[in-house]
């Protein structure tokens, strides 16, 4: 099986539960604590060319950083990389990377997705 990333806040219980689902299926990803270890424009532009709905669907909309910036998942692309690079609490989460595909876990089961989509 090939590597598995996960952007992962250990606060939050969506990107708690689809890290033990990981576990459980005997994978050890590389844990990516976005949050301090904020992703550049690069790696959010690669992220998002893996991710089903790209940059969009990478948007956390109801955060009070996206209303206070008039963020929507109809705003335009640059827009939404600047703020997400700027801003790494507007990611959704958790992202699961697993070669050159990648899912938002929500809700987590979807990690079995990409663990079935890998074997």
């Amino acid at each position: 099986m090939g590597g598995v990333t996960i952007w992962h806040n250990p606060r939050c219980s969506k990107s708690r539960s689809a890290l033990a689902l990981l576990q459980a299926a005997g994978i050890t990803p590389q844990i990516r604590l976005y949050l301090q270890d904020a992703p550049s424009v690069a790696e959010i532009t690669a992220m998002a060319a893996r991710i089903p709905g790209g940059l969009p669907a990478m948007l956390r909309p109801k955060e009070a950083i996206a209303k206070d910036l008039g963020l929507t998942t109809q705003s335009p692309q640059g827009d939404i990389l600047s703020a997400l690079a700027a801003h790494p609490v507007l990611i959704e989460r958790p992202i699961v990377q697993m070669g050159d595909q990648a899912i938002i876990a929500r809700p987590p089961e979807l990690v079995d997705q990409i663990i079935k989509a890998d074997i």
